[in-house]
Order: structure tokens, then sequence, then C-alpha cells
């Protein structure tokens, strides 16, 4: 695993792969893939992002089978479909890469379901999504979903009495809470897939401290990490590279489902794949199982219908 890079993937020609966020780590893991051979379907709620990132892709590489398809994972209505689209125009699918995200918005916003914007994007969203793909997983050769985490899943806790952050509305510490939800999620999803043989390998990845416009368009461009993401862009790393755990998980014959991959280096904030250590709190398989199940109460028991 020793500075793996994306030169280090496999050919992937003959896989499918569903990537969610047009910009960013998201762009990074389509061009990868794409470059690798493979058939990647960039999923975003911007139409016009996802036209610019599949121009930018083509224009890298002129052979890439890469298009857009529009999803809003902030609505469980647009997450449901676009499974039943998928599921119309396809028979399989090998590869999910839950990425997109939204991060500490100053103010308290929520989805169209009424979910706290954080919670249930860059979590319920993907739950969601994840279940709504399975008919097409379960369908694709040696299937994987990577599901991305963040170091701010350290300092979270799953607050079972304010899940939506209701009562108390602090930016960062939801925002760790989403990313310990996706972290656990992860987890959970290989003891799910192995429980009731999906033949599924999910496994989870963090980027470290990268540079995407993720702060900007969360906390805002003068916000204090938007401050330092603009003034000391030394202390981040390049998407490229923040992409790299990601990739790893999603294509390397040595990745491990259930395992979960960051940066090797200052720990973990940069530097090339490696395992990454798990926070205790994402271990505790009782609330990860007690948060499966609020999350299909959530969102309409969308694993539980027909799988």
């Amino acid at each position: 695993m020793a500075n793996w890079t994306a030169s280090d993937i496999p050919p992937q020609k003959g896989r499918s792969a569903v990537v969610t966020g047009t910009g960013g780590l998201g762009y990074e893991d389509a061009l990868a893939l794409a470059r690798a051979g493979a058939e990647v379907i960039i999923a975003g709620r911007s139409a016009a992002k996802g036209a610019e990132a599949v121009e930018s892709i083509r224009a890298k590489v002129p052979a890439a089978n890469i298009r857009f398809e529009q999803v809003d994972l902030a609505s469980l209505a647009s997450v449901a479909a676009f499974g039943e689209r998928l599921r119309g125009q396809r028979t399989s699918l090998d590869l999910l890469i839950n990425n997109a995200g939204v991060m500490n918005p100053p103010e308290r916003r929520e989805t169209s379901d009424r979910f706290e914007l954080q919670f249930g994007t860059n979590y319920l969203g993907h739950f969601a999504l994840t279940a709504a793909l399975l008919p097409l997983l379960r369908k694709g050769n040696r299937p994987r979903v990577v599901t991305l985490s963040s170091i701010a899943a350290r300092s979270g806790a799953i607050d079972f009495d304010d899940l939506n952050a209701e009562r108390d509305y602090k930016p960062m510490p939801v925002y760790s809470q989403s990313k310990l939800a996706c972290l656990m999620f992860a987890f959970e999803l290989q003891r799910q897939s192995d429980a009731r043989g999906w033949g599924l390998a999910s496994l989870a990845a963090h980027p470290g401290i990268t540079a995407t416009d993720l702060i900007v368009n969360g906390a805002g461009r003068f916000s204090l990490s938007g401050i330092l993401r603009r003034l000391l862009p030394f202390l981040f790393s390049p998407a490229w590279q923040g992409a790299l755990p990601t990739l790893y998980a999603a294509t390397s014959p040595e990745a491990k489902p259930g395992a979960y991959y960051g940066p090797s280096r200052m720990g973990e904030t940069r530097g090339y794949p490696a395992l990454a250590k798990a926070p205790q709190q994402a271990l505790d398989e009782q609330v990860a199982a007690r948060l499966w199940m609020e999350s299909e109460r959530l969102t309409g028991g969308v694993f539980a219908a027909g799988h």
C-alpha cells in the first residue's frame, strides 16, 4: 500500500460506478475511475455542475464512459426517483461511492423531509440511496459500497434524543455526528450484508484535511475555516490526494470488507492511503444497530422494503 496512487488502480473496464458529488473529491473519484476504464455515473443536485464535470473529464479522458444523473440527497423523493430510474436503465451496478456532503452551515437548515441538513444529506440521504441501489448492487460483479466519513467523526456522538438538532444546533458537532453516522453505517452495512447474504463489500474512507469547496460552500467564505482555506493552503492536501483513500477502498484487491481507510501521515490528515483508526464510539455495535433501525424509521423503511 506504500505511496499508493490512482496509477495503481487495476483496470476497471467492464465495471460500473455511481459517485455522488460533482466537484472536489467526487470529481477526482470519477476522473480516476474513468481513466481506469469504468463506466461512471456522476450523481448530484446541480445539472449545470454535473455537465461541467462530465465535460471536464471527457476533455482529459476522450474515451471516458461517463454521464451525469440528477439526484438531491436532501430529498428522499429525489433519491427514490433516482433509484427507480437507474433500476429501469440497467440490470446491475458494481460500485457505489457515497461521497457528497454539506459542512457547517452557520444556521440550522432542513432538508425537504424536515431533517437537519447535514444529518439528512450526509447520512440519511446516502442511507436511502444505498437501499435504492441495493437490488442493482446485489447483481454486480464483486460489488462494493464506499461511504465517506471524516476525521471530524472522532469528536462525534450519536444523540438519539436530538438527532436532527432541533433543540441545540451547533454546526461542527452536528457535522461530526453526521460523519460518525456515515462511518457506523459502513460498518453496519457490512454486518447486514453478511447476515442477509447480500454479497456486498462495505468500506469506509476519509480524505484527511483536503482542499475542496466543502468548507466554503457550507460554513462560508468568511468563516474562520473558509479564511484558513484561502490564506493557508499548505494546510490542506490537494483534492486528488484526498481522494486516494476512497479510490483505494473502491478498487484495490487488497482493500478489506468492513475496513476504514485514510491518509497515512500527520495524524491521518495527509499522505497516501493506509488503514485508518476508527474512533471507539464508531465500534459500538449496539449503537450502530439502533442507528440503523432509527434510520429505517426516518426514511420509511427503505432497506426493509423489498430487500
